[in-house]
């Protein structure tokens, strides 16, 4: 496909919006039921382990300014979220959560800065060795993956999605749905690495989209069923006893 500076751009900038407000809806549902049962926290620490190796890939790799902004976005976010788990789940202090959300974030930080420059060294833009490129790329497409298999775990424990924001699946997805238009109107050879991570998200997102569609209203309709059988049973009452009278 040609080049499409405004489109590549256009959808770029789509995906670093949508990729800004993704777990926003999940950061507000946790806040307003003072709960994260159900949610992952290693969802969201592996996400922010994942967003150096895939930040310093697009650096690295010089791809357009919003998918290089993208992944600084979602590692942020996903501290947040993580800190919340660490505060609500495990029911750690206010001032506990967030130094320890700190710490882990300055780490990634001169993780991804280290990244960069350790592959700079040997990179030189595509004329040296590009199998350290390619090991950070395909390291964030790994662990973008492995990083919602707890959340499985999670969902087929309960038999039921709860806990996660739907709607921050949705936009999750529909984030890596414009970052791989971006990347088709980019023109040239293909970024398969990066096309990757993005696809990824997609299939994996829609994975949790789909559960919740198929098995949140079996888990209702259950409840429903259990709830009325235990009403018929209130509403029968213990059987009358004998009552012996001595004469």
């Amino acid at each position: 496909m040609p080049t499409n500076l405004v489109a590549e751009n256009a959808f770029g900038y789509l995906g670093v919006i949508f990729w800004m407000i993704q777990l926003i809806p999940q950061i507000w549902k946790s806040w307003r039921t003072k709960s994260t049962d159900g949610y992952s926290h290693w969802l969201a620490l592996v996400w922010a382990v994942s967003a150096p190796f895939l930040g310093a890939y697009a650096i690295l790799q010089n791809l357009n300014t919003p998918l290089i902004v993208q992944p600084q976005v979602f590692c942020f976010l996903s501290l947040i979220s993580w800190g919340q788990c660490q505060y609500y789940s495990y029911q750690r202090s206010k001032l506990r959560a967030a130094t320890m959300t700190l710490v882990v974030g300055v780490f990634l930080a001169g993780l991804e800065v280290s990244l960069v420059f350790a592959v700079k060294s040997v990179y030189h833009d595509g004329v040296g060795n590009t199998r350290a490129l390619d090991f950070v790329g395909i390291m964030s497409s790994v662990l973008i993956s492995l990083a919602l298999f707890p959340q499985y775990y999670e969902i087929w424990k309960h038999q039921e999605v709860i806990g996660i924001s739907i709607l921050f699946m949705l936009i999750d997805l529909l984030g890596g749905v414009w970052s791989d238009l971006s990347l088709v109107f980019k023109g040239g050879k293909l970024d398969v690495i990066a096309a990757m991570s993005y696809s990824l998200v997609i299939a994996l997102d829609s994975v949790v989209i789909i559960c919740a569609l198929v098995l949140n209203p079996r888990a209702n309709r259950r409840r429903h069923k259990e709830a009325v059988a235990a009403r018929d049973e209130e509403e029968k009452g213990t059987p009358p006893t004998d009552i012996e009278v001595d004469v």
